[in-house]
């Protein structure tokens, strides 16, 4: 049982930071209704920003680790705004192959940037927080880092949350993704709008590139990849375009991963995330919580 929970713990921690990158996707989805793929190698920027930006405090705090999370948000938050008005917004009325052609090529453009000026070499991660294991009872521990991470994703959900539901670029960002054309007669800045949600992903992916680096503490340019396909797995599962499903398909493919890498079935980890993919959309392509929308011919 001990184990059992333990498991449960370390698999909530992971499924967390694939929901911050998740998240980004589905939202971008939501309003554009096309995947940006090069939203993992954002997240990948995310991780190394905190990585120099700690780099400036000699001693680590949890105060200080809370400015380098921030900055590095804000910072990949302009990234995503660039990227979508350089990028995406030109090719805004052309067909969603030649958007989706446009974010890999965005993507492979991050990476290798991220290698030229970064180096192609892994980097150990700082320790941007106070490590320390508390014991919960019997062997069951959590890490501070653990609780960072729940910590922290809790309150970017809730603040995300509160954005999308409570306030006016939320009700704007609901009105976009329904119906544009009307949203844009109703006096609705389509464009401040998608810039605003693409700032928004791109913070959490910055969030979660640096949990994620909290836990795995080595960093390289090309470390984006297999999380960002996996939030991406998560965000169809929960169902793509719908928050609170890519909250819930990231934590169930956390739990699963973390659970299969106890197992002797290790070795196919990766394989089986991705089967989930596969059968989701052989059995249910609207995922957990999407809902099947028919198309007008």
């Amino acid at each position: 049982m001990t184990e059992f929970l333990q498991q449960i713990i370390n698999g909530l921690s992971l499924g967390a930071i694939y929901a911050l990158i998740a998240l980004g996707y589905t939202m971008v989805y939501g309003v554009l209704r096309f995947i940006n793929f090069a939203h993992s190698e954002v997240f990948m920027v995310g991780a190394f920003c905190g990585y120099y930006l700690a780099r400036l405090f000699p001693h680590h705090t949890i105060f200080t680790g809370f400015i380098v999370l921030l900055g590095s948000m804000i910072i990949c938050a302009v990234l995503g705004v660039v990227i979508e008005k350089l990028a995406y917004r030109p090719l805004r009325n052309r067909s969603t192959l030649t958007v989706l052609i446009t974010a890999i090529g965005v993507s492979i453009l991050l990476q290798n940037l991220g290698q030229t000026i970064f180096g192609p070499n892994p980097k150990a991660y700082p320790v941007l927080f106070p490590r320390k294991n508390i014991s919960l009872f019997g062997s069951l521990t959590i890490s501070s880092n653990q609780l960072v991470v729940l910590g922290v994703t809790i309150i970017l959900l809730w603040a995300l949350r509160h954005i999308v539901m409570k306030t006016s670029i939320g009700t704007a960002m609901r009105a976009l993704s329904f119906n544009p054309v009307a949203a844009s007669l109703v006096g609705i800045n389509n464009d401040f709008v998608i810039s605003f949600t693409f700032a928004l992903g791109s913070a959490l992916a910055a969030a979660g590139g640096i949990l994620y680096a909290l836990n795995y503490p080595s960093i390289d340019p090309l470390m984006g990849t297999l999380p960002g396909l996996k939030a991406f797995v998560a965000a169809v599962l929960g169902g793509i375009g719908n928050l609170p499903g890519a909250a819930l398909g990231a934590l169930i493919i956390g739990l699963v991963e973390t659970f299969v890498r106890g197992s002797h079935w290790s070795t196919y980890s990766d394989a089986i995330v991705f089967s989930i993919l596969i059968l989701i959309l052989l059995f249910r392509p609207a995922g957990l919580l999407g809902k099947v929308v028919a198309e007008k011919v």
